[in-house]
């Protein structure tokens, strides 16, 4: 099940698109409110099902160039899946972080850099490298997910 309309979520986007000179034309308000109704990672296919449900007429080339926008503009990020896949998440683009992403649901959280940005330094300065940037993405089961599959599988078996 995916969650309602974010509306403040939207407006962010939005706004972000407009401050970065961008109209807010209505298809990227349209993909605005499609991406902020997802919860967890979400392909360009998933914001097209979306809308397809919803009824609102909005194209594959469309939907892919407001994501190239989007992403640009680090209002999503995009995740390279284990699977070899790629999908996109919300992101805040004024601080750096990374993404806790649930293997099962597609759930995902922003963590902070923590030590992580000291590490980073540590391994550029061991190998001789300035680092400029990192990410990170953490594949594994959510608490939701985990607590369900010991509730349908209580001893652990598979």
């Amino acid at each position: 099940m995916r969650p309602s309309i974010n509306v403040n979520q939207t407006e962010r986007i939005v706004r972000a698109l407009e401050r970065a000179g961008y109209q807010a034309t209505p298809n990227r308000r349209l993909v605005a409110r499609l991406v902020a109704a997802t919860g967890g990672h979400f392909t360009a296919a998933d914001l097209l099902e979306r809308g397809r449900r919803e009824r609102v007429k909005i194209g594959r080339a469309t939907v892919f160039r407001a994501l190239e926008v989007l992403t640009a503009l680090r209002v999503v990020e995009r995740l390279e899946l284990p699977s070899g896949s790629h999908a996109y998440v919300v992101c805040d683009p004024d601080e750096h972080h990374h993404h806790l992403v649930c293997s099962n649901c597609g759930r995902s959280e922003d963590v902070a850099d923590g030590e992580l940005a000291r590490l980073v330094d540590e391994v550029g300065r061991r190998h001789g490298y300035r680092i400029e940037t990192h990410r990170l993405e953490l594949f594994g089961i959510c608490p939701l997910c985990a607590a369900a599959t010991e509730v349908t599988d209580p001893g652990g078996r598979a």
